[in-house]
């Protein structure tokens, strides 16, 4: 047993340090991608995986060979899989998304949910952009600067019928509004129901790439929307959309 540990190398405080950067930079990964469809894809290349190991252990060559044909190009497959999840996180790794801290929403979560509200009882379409970690510069700059403080009051007047701002997105970054009138992409998804209007389109294409938070309400119905990572929420009441908002990132 003496014996034993005498082969196995002292550890240097570099081994540690370099375990710890790699186990940190899996944990943000995986922070990165927990539920969401990328995670979905992940344990299907898992599965993958495991059958092409399989195949060799059983003898199954035909299926072996088909395997180690298409692992054999992965990282051109993993490339085109997840191109919009690799933009994303190359963009936010730019804005400090592993070691920065996000938005602080949560001092004018109050503030935001009773202007949705409003805006929602009276059917006055509205786009609300939270930034995140994730820095909007490109479309705040396709806007007009406001650069005043969240209220309700203000984003109201912003989104009011006849006002020459209520076109287009409002984008915060924490308790600042910083541009209204802010054109967003509209989403590329084939699936996107036929009965979501402009707005609802653009909120769900911005957050297809970056991890903003954008609140919707809809001139049709009053319904109130969010949406994150590509997906959108509908059917928001004012004490769901307040507690949804309190739990952003501070």
């Amino acid at each position: 047993m003496h014996s034993f540990f005498t082969v196995i190398p002292k550890p240097r405080w570099q081994d540690v340090l370099d375990v710890t950067i790699v186990a940190y930079v899996i944990y943000r990964i995986a922070l990165l991608i927990r539920a969401t469809r990328t995670m979905q894809m992940v344990v299907g290349l898992g599965i993958v995986a495991g059958a092409f190991v399989g195949s060799q252990m059983l003898g199954l060559f035909t299926l072996n060979w088909l395997l180690n044909n298409f692992l054999g190009s992965l990282m051109v497959i993993l490339v085109v899989i997840f191109q919009a999840d690799i933009r994303r996180a190359l963009t936010g790794l730019g804005a400090r998304s592993f070691f920065g801290v996000g938005a602080n929403v949560a001092s004018v979560a109050q503030e935001l949910a009773a202007a949705a509200t409003w805006l929602a009882a009276r059917r006055i379409g509205a786009l609300i952009v939270l930034e995140q970690e994730i820095g909007l510069q490109e479309f705040v700059e396709s806007g007009r600067a406001i650069d005043g403080r969240v209220s309700p009051e203000l984003l109201e007047t912003i989104f009011m019928r006849g006002s020459p701002l209520h076109d287009g997105a409002v984008i915060i970054k924490g308790d600042r509004i910083l541009a209204a009138a802010c054109l967003l992409p509209l989403s590329s998804k084939t699936n996107v129901s036929l009965t979501l209007g402009t707005r609802h389109r653009a909120a769900i294409g911005l957050t297809e790439d970056n991890d903003a938070v954008v609140i919707v309400v809809s001139e049709q119905d009053g319904t109130i929307s969010m949406a994150h990572h590509g997906e959108l929420l509908r059917g928001f009441d004012s004490p769901r959309l307040l507690e949804t908002l309190q739990t952003l990132p501070a």
